[in-house]
């Protein structure tokens, strides 16, 4: 199979859209994707975009990405965040996620970031099986910590 891995351009964001609600429904979460192809489009294509797009492009399709921002870590110093990789259902396991995930590595390491993190779902056992098997490490003891929009909301308003 023939394909391609280059940035994301903003006409590219609708596709991305359709992969991230892909991806919600293979994470059993259907209704949780709120953001939209505005957002999209205005939060990576600005004078300060809030994160990096890659995709995976086959005949001209795209049919995979990879969306990461800039974090800093007390620890380290600069680090990546790989929000989200995904590939359509009809393009997994053939390499694509691979692809894919080797470019967010090399991007990392061209911008001399100190540590690559994301998050796996515990029952993502390909996933979780190609992460090791590149050589991630999988942080089972720590937990993932959420405050959504909701509860921003009502911590401010106790304070």
């Amino acid at each position: 199979m023939n394909f391609t891995i280059r940035k994301a351009i903003k006409e590219d964001m609708s596709r991305v859209l359709d992969l991230i609600n892909q991806l919600a429904i293979f994470e059993k979460e259907p209704d949780a994707v709120e953001v939209t192809l505005q957002d999209l489009e205005n939060d990576g294509f600005n004078e300060n975009p809030a994160f990096e797009c890659l995709i995976a492009e086959v005949d001209g399709k795209v049919e995979g990405t990879a969306i990461m921002f800039h974090r800093y870590s007390t620890w380290k110093g600069k680090i990546l965040h790989l929000e989200d990789l995904v590939v359509s259902e009809d393009m997994r396991g053939l390499g694509l996620g691979t692809a894919l995930l080797d470019e967010v590595v090399k991007f990392g390491h061209t911008l001399g970031v100190k540590r690559i993190n994301w998050e796996v779902l515990n029952w993502n056992a390909p996933a979780i099986n190609l992460y090791e098997k590149k050589g991630a490490q999988i942080l089972r003891d720590w937990n993932v910590v959420h405050l959504n929009e909701k509860g921003i909301k009502d911590y401010i308003s106790k304070l």
